[in-house]
C-alpha cells in the first residue's frame, strides 16, 4: 500500500486543477517550397511560455511572430522563408532545459507522411526525416494518453476509488468498460464540436464525482448495498460523460494536429485506456495481496486511503467551485 499512499501525499500538494502541466505543442506545415506555417502553443505553466523558443533550421527566416492568449497557453504564429528543404535539417526547441514539461513537434511536409515526435528538456530538438514514419503521430499521442491518465490525478484517483469500491475482477471490469464507453463518447464529441460545455464547472464535477465515490467506500455495508453497488456500470457510465469532457479539454489544450485529427483522437483514447487498466491493475493487485495475506487490515485500509482520497478531491472541488 506504500506507493497509494505516496501517490496521495503527492497529489494532495499538487495544485487544484489536476491537469494544468500540459505539454507545448510546435507545428510545422509546409504552404509551398519555400514557406512553412509555424504554431507554437506554450502553456503557461511549467516554464514554456517564459523559457521556450522555438529552433529552426539556418536556412529559414521567421517572420515576426503574431501571437495570442488560448485559455492558459500562449499561442504564437509566424512564417518560415526557407531557401532549400528541411530535410537532414533539426528544428525544435531552444531553453528546454529550464522547463518541467514537455512538448509535442508536428512536421508535415507537402505531399509526404507527417512526422511528429516528443521533445523533452534532455532532447528538445528532432531531425526532419526525407521520409517520415507514418506512426508517429499515433506514437506521440498514445504516449500523450497514457501519461495524462497517470499524471492527471483527478482521473487517477476517481479510477482508485472506483477499484476500493467494487474490489472484485469482474464487477469492476464492467464498470470500467462503461466509464470507458462514455468518457469516449464526450471526448470525441467535444473533441469534433459536437457537444460542449464550459471546463470550469467540468472540473469542479469531476472533484466531486471522486468524493461521492470515496463517502460509498466509507459507508460500505455487506448486508445492504448501495446504489453504486447495485448498479454500478451506470453510476460508472454517468461520470465517465463527465470525465470524458475533461479529457477533451486536456487534449484542447494540448493540440490536435491538423490532418491527422482521427488518429491522434483515436490513441490518445487509446493511451488513457492503457493507462486506466494499468491503475485498475495495480489496485486489485494490492487489494488482492491484503486479502490473502492480512485480511483484518484490508477494510482498514480501504477506510484510510478512501478519506485521504475524499479530503483530497473535497479540498480539489472547493477550489475549482471559487476559481
Amino acid at each position: 500500500m506504500k506507493w497509494l499512499l505516496a501517490l496521495l501525499l503527492m497529489v494532495a500538494a499538487s495544485p487544484a486543477a489536476a491537469d494544468e502541466l500540459r505539454p507545448g505543442y510546435l507545428e510545422l506545415t509546409q504552404q509551398d517550397a519555400q514557406h512553412w506555417k509555424l504554431v507554437w502553443k506554450a502553456p503557461v505553466l511549467g516554464g514554456l511560455a517564459t523559457h521556450a523558443r522555438p529552433l529552426v533550421p539556418p536556412q529559414c527566416r521567421q517572420s515576426v511572430p503574431v501571437a495570442r492568449l488560448q485559455g492558459a497557453a500562449l499561442v504564437a504564429e509566424s512564417v518560415l522563408t526557407c531557401s532549400k528543404g528541411l530535410s537532414g535539417s533539426e528544428v525544435g526547441l531552444a531553453g528546454m532545459d529550464a522547463a518541467f514539461t514537455d512538448a509535442l513537434v508536428r512536421i508535415a511536409p507537402l505531399g509526404r507522411p507527417v512526422q511528429a515526435a516528443r521533445l523533452t528538456p534532455g532532447h528538445a530538438t528532432v531531425m526532419v526525416a526525407s521520409v517520415p514514419d507514418r506512426w508517429d503521430v499515433a506514437r506521440s499521442y498514445f504516449v500523450l494518453g497514457v501519461e495524462h491518465i497517470l499524471t492527471g490525478y483527478d482521473h487517477l484517483l476517481f479510477v482508485v476509488a472506483l477499484v476500493l469500491l467494487l474490489g472484485k475482477l469482474g464487477v469492476v471490469v464492467r464498470a470500467a468498460t462503461a466509464f470507458t464507453v462514455a468518457h469516449s463518447l464526450t471526448l470525441v464529441g467535444t473533441t469534433l464540436g459536437v457537444i460542449g460545455l464550459a471546463q470550469a464547472p467540468v472540473e469542479a464535477l469531476i472533484a466531486l464525482s471522486i468524493v461521492f465515490l470515496a463517502v460509498e467506500v466509507v459507508k460500505q455495508d455487506p448486508a445492504r448495498l448501495r446504489l453504486s453497488e447495485r448498479i454500478p456500470w451506470l453510476v460508472a457510465f454517468g461520470f465517465g460523460l463527465i470525465h470524458g469532457f475533461g479529457f477533451a479539454g486536456a487534449l484542447r489544450e494540448i493540440g490536435l494536429p491538423e490532418g491527422d485529427v482521427p488518429t491522434a483522437l483515436l490513441t490518445f483514447n487509446l493511451g488513457v485506456e492503457a493507462g486506466q487498466l494499468l491503475i485498475v491493475a495495480l489496485t486489485l493487485t494490492v487489494l488482492f495481496a491484503l486479502r490473502r495475506l492480512t485480511p483484518p487490515a484490508l477494510r482498514p485500509v480501504k477506510l484510510a486511503a478512501s478519506y485521504a482520497i475524499g479530503i483530497t478531491a473535497s479540498f480539489w472541488f472547493i477550489q475549482r467551485l471559487l476559481g
